[in-house]
């Protein structure tokens, strides 16, 4: 019998290897889900993320017959979430509720555990949603350019809350500051809800948060907004208007959130996900809740997403670079 060169074995052997992993792969997809579905969310409960999550959980444990549990875990500009979702089994059942600001930290951080890119796969974006800077309504300025005058005038009140080093509030404070030439001192939040605590209690200035945690409080009178940080107005609240309106012109930042899964999950299972969550998303129900929050539903394909990331990425690095942001 004529006996197998070593190159040929290899070959053999990986080809088996191969074949055993597809084969599991493939009865993994076939099965799943059953068991509960777990969406991390790198932000303490209460902010957008959280409220997205929670969202589109609900009506995801209906389409796929499984339990859909929202689990936080918060801390370094989002990035702690993500790390353990990067890391975590790709079957499907740990799943990351990421955000713009990962795209951000892919540039602020000096070091990551994970690559944001690589180590996670996209699924589909949930929704836009704008960025507004609000005040405490005790706060005598009415509108921006009075603002800009009062935190030049009174240096010492002059900060500004973010939901975190790294994050699209934290840039767009920097933009802020860098366009209008008024001093700022920045505070980091673990999340929106702190965030609003401090700023409710005058603990804080101002934030240039997401709508969606605020827009209760501008509706009670309790903060002022003075702002929208998109390019154009939010039907939100259609009579705020943009910073490039107020005068900072070319400003137009603003927050996604979508849904990643590990890189190595199975693709059977990561366009199933796909298909029920664009669903879910592009329902006159869901579509509904989200015109309420202040958030404009997205749901579109993986690879469209991955677009997003990539272009988003490149954008905010360059505007980190400009800013000179840069965290341990």
């Amino acid at each position: 019998m004529t006996s197998l060169r070593p190159f040929s074995r290899r070959r053999i052997l990986q080809g088996a290897a191969l074949a055993a992993a597809m084969t599991v792969t493939g009865a993994m997809a076939q099965t799943w889900p059953s068991r509960p579905i777990t969406l991390i969310v790198p932000f303490p409960a209460g902010g957008t993320t959280d409220v997205l999550a929670r969202a589109l959980g609900e009506r995801l444990q209906q389409s796929l017959g499984q339990p859909v549990v929202i689990e936080s875990k918060p801390g370094a500009g989002a990035t702690i979430g993500a790390d353990f979702v990067a890391k975590s089994r790709p079957d499907g059942y740990t799943l990351l509720v990421g955000a713009v600001h990962h795209t951000i930290a892919s540039s602020v951080y000096k070091k990551l555990p994970y690559d944001f890119q690589k180590d996670l796969a996209p699924i589909t974006t949930i929704a836009m949603v704008p960025n507004v800077l609000v005040v405490n309504a005790s706060t005598p300025a009415k509108n921006v350019g009075e603002l800009v005058a009062l935190l030049k005038a009174e240096p010492a009140r002059a900060n500004y809350g973010s939901n975190g080093n790294g994050t699209a509030q934290h840039l767009i404070g920097t933009q802020f500051q860098n366009n209008t030439g008024a001093p700022l001192m920045h505070i980091a939040y673990k999340g929106s809800g702190p965030l609003a605590t401090d700023l409710l209690g005058g603990q804080i200035l101002m934030s240039f948060d997401t709508i969606t945690p605020v827009l209760p409080h501008i509706k009670a009178g309790k903060l002022r907004p003075l702002a929208v940080t998109t390019a154009t107005r939010s039907p939100a609240l259609p009579d705020v208007p943009t910073l490039d309106e107020a005068g900072l012109k070319g400003f137009n930042i603003g927050t996604w959130f979508g849904v990643l899964a590990p890189a190595a999950t199975p693709r059977d299972i990561v366009a199933r996900l796909n298909t029920e969550m664009v669903k879910i998303i592009k329902s006159p129900e869901f579509r509904q809740r989200m015109a309420d929050i202040g958030a404009d539903p997205i749901g579109d394909s993986q690879e469209h997403m991955a677009q997003t990331i990539k272009a988003e990425t490149e954008k905010f690095g360059k505007l980190v670079k400009e800013a000179n942001v840069v965290l341990e």
